[in-house]
């Protein structure tokens, strides 16, 4: 005759007789969620259907005209035959390709600098993760302030190169494409570095000693032992730097000006004075987080075929 089960009778172990107490548990951390995340998204759709007022603000008459204004001209007074407005795509398009440039970069640098600190003797991690992490000690405005003051003409930057007679003349940056990408590498390079890190500090290096007994170059065991067992790092370090590069607006105001203007300037502009369009902001702001969310959506389903496969 069976004995009783103790894991029928274990009230932890079975889970049942607290199902109640961890949804009460929850209950804050959701109440957070929904006020701080889904209220303000939800208010953010609400405005982009909604009528601009003439002094700022909004008038309450629902209209789709904030989103035919970022993809459509019909002319300064709306009457005119409907043609694509390049102007917002190619802002549009411009965070895009800068956010993905700022990622490349961010990766380059920031996979050695993970692998280095991973590698090194467990009394030291601490300190090289406390070197990493000393730039967010300090508020990002006066970051990228800095950073402006590095690069200006006349700054620190062009007359060390003029002292060592590597340049002439100095070397003009501020508000160009370069200014803006040395900005974001700047402000997200710690979002590459410690994923990644956490992810080679698992890796087991038995397997790239296997590689290298089986007469495989560094290059291949890094291909093809390392790379694929750090990968998840990789692509979490990835989405960590793009989504705010995307959406940046400090690094492109400060350092790009007017001609480098991005998706977040751009927002950023439609909500400040009288002169602001607030459901246009709002739409441009769905915009965005809908592309945010397909990023996301593609990640996820990337993990979970990964994981189904192995």
């Amino acid at each position: 005759m069976a004995g009783p089960n103790p894991v029928a009778n274990d009230p932890v172990a079975s889970g049942g007789t607290f199902d109640g107490i961890r949804k009460r548990l929850l209950l804050p951390a959701w109440l957070v969620i929904g006020f701080f995340l889904v209220l303000p998204v939800l208010m953010m759709l609400l405005y982009s259907f909604l009528t601009k007022e003439f002094r700022g603000g909004v008038i309450w008459e629902f209209s789709p005209a904030a989103y035919d204004q970022f993809f459509f001209n019909r002319g300064l007074f709306g009457d005119e035959p409907p043609t694509i407005e390049w102007t917002y795509i190619g802002i549009f398009w411009r965070s895009i390709v800068q956010a993905f440039i700022a990622t490349l970069i961010c990766l380059a640098i920031g996979f050695p600098t993970a692998y280095y600190i991973a590698t090194r003797p467990p009394s030291t991690r601490s300190i090289w993760l406390f070197l990493v992490t000393i730039p967010y000690w300090v508020n990002l405005l006066i970051r990228t302030v800095s950073m402006k003051f590095l690069i200006r003409d006349n700054g620190p930057l062009n007359e060390w190169l003029m002292m060592a007679g590597i340049i002439d003349t100095p070397f003009h940056i501020i508000n160009t494409n370069l200014a803006v990408q040395l900005g974001l590498f700047y402000s997200y390079l710690p979002f590459m570095v410690l994923p990644i890190y956490a992810s080679v500090e698992r890796f087991n290096f038995s397997l790239a000693e296997a590689s290298a007994d089986l007469y495989a170059s560094r290059w291949a065991t890094l291909r093809r032992v390392i790379l694929p067992s750090v990968k998840p790092g990789i692509i979490a370090g990835c989405i960590l730097v793009f989504v705010p590069s995307l959406g940046a607006f400090l690094a492109p105001d400060l350092l790009g000006g007017a001609k480098n203007f991005m998706i977040g300037s751009l927002i950023e502009e439609q909500f400040k004075g009288n002169a602001g369009n607030w459901p246009f902001g709002a739409a441009a702001s769905m915009i965005l987080l809908t592309m945010v969310l397909f990023v996301l959506m593609f990640y996820a389903r990337s993990q979970a075929r990964s994981e189904s496969v192995t």
